[in-house]
């Protein structure tokens, strides 16, 4: 069965470096230790890729971000297997972090993890950080994996990602718990971080010798 990690410790200062679920508890520090291939996963706009690029910063490991895999110049989706093979070739070390919410790489992905850190922030926080990183990404036409841009139909048309947020949201949230409790997923522990204060005070006490 797989382990699930609330932070904080029900209960506990929610600045403090606890974080458990039944018996489990990081005074032990076994669970820390076992971070070796993280998927950090959450909404669109929960911060993943900043997320796991502090991990991998902290823990001393590569960072993989799907989204670069994924987009070709243009907004063009690489082909499923040209997709998958860029997955499996970027994840081939013992030690990664990789970010992203690709259902169709979960099969490449979640078998090799040992760790699943959820993102799992209120509708209105995620709403709030999307819609600045957006408006940011519109204004100074930062350049995404190559050559992108996002435009204003990133904001008001059809294939918005506030949009496609506000279609996904809910439904994550459903489906998550439900794929931790598959038995093939029974080797992986999650760790559900519930806002940004949490994630900060959780990574603020990991130390990259813990994976020693």
């Amino acid at each position: 069965m797989t382990d699930t990690l609330e932070y904080p410790q029900a209960g506990a200062n929610p600045d403090s470096p606890l974080y458990a679920s039944g018996s489990l508890h990081t005074s032990d520090l076994q669970a820390v230790r076992s971070l070796q291939r993280i998927a950090v996963i959450g909404s669109t706009g929960s911060g993943k890729t900043m997320t796991a690029a502090r991990l991998a910063a902290c823990l001393d490991c590569p960072h993989v971000e799907l989204d670069a895999l994924h987009w070709e110049p243009g907004w063009q989706e690489a082909p499923l297997d040209v997709f998958r093979a860029r997955i499996e070739a970027a994840l081939a070390g013992d030690r990664w972090v990789v970010d992203g919410n690709y259902s169709e790489a979960r099969a490449v992905i979640w078998p090799r993890a040992d760790t699943i850190v959820w993102l799992d922030y209120s509708f209105w926080r995620v709403l709030r950080q999307l819609l600045k990183r957006t408006l940011r990404r519109v204004i100074t036409r930062e350049r995404l994996w190559g050559t992108n841009v996002e435009t204003l139909s990133a904001l008001l048309g059809r294939e918005s990602i506030i949009l496609w947020m506000f279609r996904t949201y809910h439904r994550r949230r459903r489906e998550y718990p439900a794929l931790f409790a598959r038995p093939e997923n029974a080797h992986l522990t999650v760790i559900r971080l519930r806002s940004p204060r949490q994630t900060d005070a959780w990574i603020a006490n990991l130390k990259p010798t813990d994976n020693a």
